[in-house]
Parts: C-alpha cells; sequence; structure tokens
C-alpha cells in the first residue's frame, strides 16, 4: 500500500446495532476498491473484518478491525466494529481513533437501540457522522421512514444526500439532492435518468434544507441566498464539507449492501464531505515542561501516536494498533513509552487488513497502523520521542459488572489459564481477572453472559485448556451480636510428654467491622504465662480465617483473656492455641452469631418509560431505591442500595426489561445483617456442600 500524506487520509469508523449491516458494508467497500476479488458474507464466515474463528462461528462482529481501501487518490481506513453490547468496548476504542462515522441502520428494521447508542457515542466524541440506510433491496424497506423517525430523534440537522428511486417494489436506482440528477443502476453500470415525478416534492424539500445549510456558513452566502441567487456545485459541496465536519449536518445516504448499489456514492462521499485528520483536533501535556502540547495531526511536529487497540492472537503474534497523533513514523524508529518509561524499537511498519499485516515504510500524522511485538505497550499508552514525552488521554472504556467464577477443569492448567487470561485481558480492556483470596475463588468480569461465554471459547480452542464458569461465592461475613464468657481445657495424654492448655475467654462484639478481631489479656497472677498470649493470639488468627457458623470470614469481635492455667511440664504453644480455637468456637456459638452480607450502591440509567419495571424489579431483589435523577435526553439515574447476591443475572434481566436501553453500574458500600431467611438459606447450602465434596468450596 502506497504511504498517505495527511490530507489524503480519512479514518471513518462503521457504527450501529447488531446485523445493521457494518460488515458486509465493510466488504461492499473492500470489493469496489479492489481488495477483493468477490465480496464475503458474514454468513458464510470469510469477510475481510470478520476473520476471528469466533466471529466466523458465530456469524457477528466480535472485535473492531480496520479495512484500510483506496478511493480516487485517498486513503480511508474503515474501522467495523460488533454492535452487540457485551462488545461495546471495541466500539469505545475504534471510535477514539476515528475522524468520523457512518451509523449504518437497516432500513427494513428502522431505527434500533444500537442506533441511539451509536449516536450517543458520536456525539460523546463530536464526530462527525453519515446515517447510510442499509437493506434497500429488500421489500418494506423504508428510506423515509428512517429519515422520519431520525429527524424526530434528532433535529433537522439531519439532510438527506440521496432520494431512493423504486419501480414495482425494487430499489432501482437514486437522485442526487446536490446535483438534483436522477442515476438507475443497469447491472454494475449507473446511467443518467429523468428524475420521477414522485421524488420531486420531496427533492424541493430536502433541496431547500441543504440551501439553508449552505447559506448559514457565511453572512456573504447568506445575502446571496436571500437575493435569490443560486449556488454553483463547487460552492455547495464546500460549504457541505465544512457543515458536516461541524456537525451542523448529518447526510443521509442510503444503498445495498449485497448488490453494492449505492456503494460508489457513499465512498465518494466519505472523500468529499468527510473530515481528514489534519481538519481534527489532539493535545496531549509534555511530560517534560507539564504543558498542553496541541499535536493536531501536524506532520512537522515532534513523532507521537497512541496505542488504541492491541491484537493478541496465538498464530500472528501481538499487534498494538496505533494512530499517529503528529509527526512522521519511519520504519526502526525507536520511540518512547510514556507510561512505562520505556524505549521501544518498532523495527517495520504495517497497516492491518483485518489479520492481515501490509509492511509499509512510513506512516503520516493522522493515520492508522501497526507495530508487532512491543514487549512493553499496552492499549492506551503513549509513544512519543524522549525529547518530547506527550502523554495523550486515555479512552473511556465501559466497566465490566457481569461476574462469574471460574475453575480450570484440570488443575494441572491453572499456569496457562492464567497467562492465556492475562493476554485476552491486555487485548480487550472490557475484560478483568480477579482473584479473591478471601472467598478461595478467581473471578471473570465481562460486558454480559456472552462476553465470558466467548472468552471461555477461546480459551478451549486458541489455548487449548478448559474452564468452568460458576455462580460466584457472595463475599459473606460472619460475627456476634451479644457477649459470652467460655472456658476450654486442652488435655492430652499419650504417654511420654502430654498436652495442656487452659483458657478462660470473653467475646463480644467489637463493632469495628474492618477488623477481624481486637485481642486482649486482663490476667492476674501468672495463671497463664506471658509466653503463652502469642500462641492465644495465633489460635484466634486462625479460627477467624474460617468461621464456626457457615466458614465465612469472621469480623468485629472483641476477644479478651482473662484467666486459665497450664502444667509446668505438659503445656506448650500448641496445646494453648488449639484450646483457643476451640474456645472460639463454642463462645461464639454462644453469642448470638449473624451472618454480614455485602450491600452494594447501584445506579440504574433508563429512559423515563421504564423506571417503573426497573425500580419495581429492585424491590424484588431487597434493594431499597434512594431517589431519581433526571438526566438530559429523557432518562433517569436511579440510586439504590442492593445486596450484592441480588447482583448475579441483572445484566440480562436489565436488557430484557428496557430493550437493551438499561445502562448499570455498582460499587461495594458496607456490610450489613442478612435476613434470617437468608442467613439460614446460606447456612444450609454450605452444610451440603461441605457434605457432597467434603469442603465448602
Amino acid at each position: 500500500m502506497k504511504v498517505y500524506t495527511t490530507d489524503k487520509i480519512r479514518n471513518v469508523v462503521l457504527l450501529g446495532h447488531g446485523g445493521s449491516g457494518k460488515t458486509s458494508l465493510a466488504e461492499a467497500f473492500a470489493y469496489l476498491s479492489g481488495i477483493t476479488s468477490r465480496m464475503g458474507k458474514v454468513p458464510d464466515g470469510n469477510t475481510v473484518s470478520d476473520y476471528g474463528k469466533e466471529e466466523q462461528k458465530r456469524k457477528f462482529s466480535i472485535n473492531a478491525s480496520v479495512i484500510p481501501i483506496e478511493w480516487e487518490g485517498v486513503k480511508i481506513n474503515v474501522i467495523d466494529t460488533p454492535g452487540y453490547f457485551d462488545f461495546v468496548g471495541e466500539a469505545e476504542e475504534a471510535v477514539s481513533a476515528a475522524g468520523a462515522a457512518i451509523i449504518v441502520v437497516n432500513g427494513k428494521s428502522g431505527i434500533e437501540v444500537g442506533t441511539q447508542k451509536a449516536w450517543e457515542l458520536c456525539e460523546k466524541y463530536k464526530l462527525p457522522r453519515f446515517i447510510y440506510v442499509s437493506n434497500m433491496d429488500v421489500d418494506n424497506a423504508s428510506f423515509r421512514q428512517v429519515v422520519e423517525d431520525m429527524t424526530n430523534l434528532y433535529g433537522k440537522k439531519m439532510a438527506p444526500f440521496n432520494l431512493p428511486i423504486r419501480e414495482a417494489e425494487k430499489f432501482v436506482g437514486y437522485v442526487n439532492v446536490v446535483s438534483e440528477t436522477g442515476h438507475r443502476w443497469q447491472g454494475k453500470e449507473v446511467v443518467d435518468c429523468e428524475v420521477p415525478e414522485y421524488n420531486k416534492k420531496n427533492l424541493e424539500l430536502c433541496r431547500d434544507t441543504l440551501m439553508e445549510a449552505v447559506a448559514e456558513t457565511s453572512e456573504e452566502m447568506m445575502e446571496r441566498y436571500f437575493g435569490g441567487e443560486t449556488f454553483s456545485d463547487a460552492e455547495i459541496r464546500a460549504a457541505l464539507r465544512t457543515n458536516v465536519c461541524d456537525g451542523t449536518i448529518v447526510p443521509m445516504t442510503m444503498g445495498s449492501n449485497v448488490l453494492c448499489q449505492g456503494i460508489y456514492t457513499l465512498l465518494d462521499d466519505i472523500v468529499k464531505y468527510m473530515p481528514s485528520p489534519e481538519n481534527r483536533k489532539i493535545a496531549g501535556i509534555n511530560m517534560k515542561t507539564n504543558d498542553i502540547y496541541n499535536a493536531d495531526y501536524d506532520f512537522s511536529k515532534a513523532k507521537s501516536a497512541y496505542v488504541w487497540k492491541t491484537i493478541v492472537d496465538p498464530f500472528i503474534g501481538k499487534y498494538s494498533m496505533i494512530k499517529v497523533n503528529s509527526g512522521v513514523l519511519k520504519t526502526d524508529d525507536l520511540l518512547y513509552n510514556v507510561d512505562t518509561e520505556v524505549e521501544e524499537k518498532i523495527g517495520k511498519l504495517y497497516v492491518m487488513q483485518g489479520n492481515k499485516p501490509m509492511e509499509v515504510p512510513e506512516l503520516h500524522a493522522g493515520d492508522l497502523g501497526a507495530l508487532a511485538k512491543l514487549s512493553d505497550t499496552k492499549t492506551g499508552n503513549s509513544l512519543a520521542t524522549k525529547a518530547t514525552p506527550i502523554k495523550y488521554g486515555k479512552a473511556e472504556v465501559s466497566t465490566p459488572y457481569t461476574c462469574m467464577r471460574y475453575k480450570p477443569k484440570n488443575k494441572g492448567d491453572v499456569d496457562k489459564i492464567s497467562q492465556a487470561l492475562q493476554k485476552m485481558t491486555n487485548e480487550d480492556l472490557t475484560l478483568k481477572m480477579v482473584n479473591d483470596a478471601e472467598n478461595r475463588q478467581t473471578l471473570l468480569y465481562g460486558m454480559g453472559d456472552q462476553h465470558l461465554d466467548i472468552v471461555v471459547s477461546r480459551l478451549l480452542n486458541e489455548y487449548k485448556v478448559e474452564v468452568e464458569l460458576d455462580r460466584p461465592k457472595v463475599a459473606y461475613k460472619e460475627t456476634i451480636r451479644k457477649q459470652s464468657d467460655v472456658e476450654y481445657k486442652y488435655k492430652k495424654q499419650s504417654g511420654g510428654h502430654g498436652q495442656y492448655g487452659h483458657v478462660k475467654m470473653r467475646f463480644s462484639p467489637s463493632d469495628n467491622l474492618d477488623q477481624a478481631f481486637e485481642f486482649s489479656q486482663e490476667v492476674v497472677g501468672g495463671t497463664v504465662p506471658k509466653n503463652y498470649f502469642p500462641a492465644v493470639e495465633k489460635g484466634l488468627q486462625e479460627s477467624v480465617l474460617k468461621g464456626p457458623m457457615a466458614a465465612y470470614p469472621v469480623v468485629g469481635v472483641k476477644a479478651v483473656l482473662y484467666d486459665g492455667s497450664y502444667h509446668p511440664v505438659d503445656s506448650s504453644e500448641q496445646a494453648f492455641k488449639m484450646a483457643t480455637i476451640q474456645a472460639f468456637k463454642k463462645g461464639f456459638m454462644e453469642a448470638h452469631p449473624v451472618l454480614l452480607e455485602p450491600i452494594a450502591s447501584i445506579k440504574v440509567t433508563v429512559p423515563d418509560a421504564y423506571t417503573g419495571d426497573v425500580m419495581g424489579d429492585l424491590n424484588k431483589r431487597r434493594g431499597r431505591v434512594l431517589g431519581m435523577n433526571p438526566m438530559a435526553g429523557g432518562k433517569q439515574v436511579i440510586e439504590a442500595e442492593i445486596p450484592q447476591s441480588s447482583l448475579h443475572g441483572y445484566c440480562t434481566d436489565l436488557r430484557s426489561m428496557t430493550g437493551g436501553r438499561g445502562e448499570y453500574s455498582y460499587e461495594f458500600i458496607r456490610y450489613e445483617q442478612a435476613p434470617s431467611d437468608v442467613q439460614e438459606k446460606e447456612i444450609a447450602a454450605r452444610a451440603a456442600k461441605v457434605a457432597e465434596n467434603g469442603s465448602d468450596d
């Protein structure tokens, strides 16, 4: 592939609901630009962008992938993203690298949740965007309806650039609103035709909207518009480019991906109207001077880049996907990782075509490329020169809240699984691995059940290790509510040296749930020698690891050793430790033991229409709704407190209740006493596990 300068680059991300046609649009781009000789199909698993084994098996996109194409002397970096919510992290990373977006809407399904989420993502990053309506070759596909719905949602900035020509319910051509000309398809060729009568009224309305937008670009244009002057095509296109780049106009176009109809026009429009990187701004911080550094995709400034994604593949190795923010990167450049403070020799430069690396001699500011096998570089890292170390802000990626416990099927695979998951978490920032040592479990956090299911499948197929997912153990704790006074005599005589330890102890609540126990002694007269006090404390330390009630960690206990006795020959540290352990068990069970459950603070963001359903569901889960805060865009943030045990499966249930529109986040806040029914149920469940497995795991 040729080297392209900044003004000849367009970075375009494809966004939209799952199944709207993003991958097939990317495939049509690849075919028309000559990258492929035949169009791949998602059901056949042979598209350029869906290269992963899981993607091919499941017939939908899981990873963001780049397809650089050449069109009319311009390089268009097309970034195809997954539409399903479990892989939103991929779309968020891709948007951070893009300069513009195409939101793909299925002409038959119309506006879907994913369409609205894509729009919100573009708003967040202030991305110029097109709306592309796919599947126009399908019966019942309605461009007019999509235009109407989008206008109702987002106002009059929607500007149809093309109108469909239909004959006998078939999509046969289009009307270009800018040039006011009709075009029909004859095989692969496009021929001019008359604008059908039924299109003329709509054409006039769309044309007036565009002309108003053109007039608003300057005072001179406004005067000419009101003076009844007409604008030349070149003036219209220049003004529309300005409008598209600043987001005051959102062009709407349409086509058929499988028939490649409307795709030429879309590619032409990308080149004509979408911004090159030189029209975008980017700034970082110079870590030497602490000043703001305006990189702004300027090729004449010091070299700097941002790692927006990492690919770790057992077959092709590791590639760091970069966006060059300033300067010109060349083969064998030495770059400084500003985050890890390590110098990296970049070796060869690549551009990725799906998972196929293609070598290039240099990458100009604004371009997307890839670096192979960087040892100390991860997603989100900034690369620059040591003389000008520029650090860029990291992309905001969604936090995973769906949690499952995982166990290796073969205990010998523990290290392999850990290494594989490490690679996968480097690649996917919405996947998190947590070792919960206190509850003896390892946890996987993802964006949803499907996300975690794919992780398990990848571990098996790519890394040849098997894991089982299970419901995570809730981190219950045990404490006491009353006082107790107990004694225990540990005595063993088995010939020769015996064992003797005798303690009298008081147990009471300490009211400090952050600490397992507080130990003090009030022994008088040397009934228990001082040298055995550490053994008593050690006995307590062991006892609190697994409580007597349900084998959960103990918190908030005050233990006082006030009396006892010893034997000058048979007493030992071990004997006093054992006496303490038994005394603790007895004293704990006599002091009104209770189970404490973790409580989370949860925030659920939903459209107004769903607040009743969500609040009702939170109440069913033993949640306490604390209040609601209105948000922009007709949404509410419901704040509540809820037991963590009730959050299992909440992601799926919330999506089901709200049609995928609901989002939530939570964090642990405190422990509270569990209701008696929950306590009884949990103790019984633990006892059954011990009986079955010989362990509480």
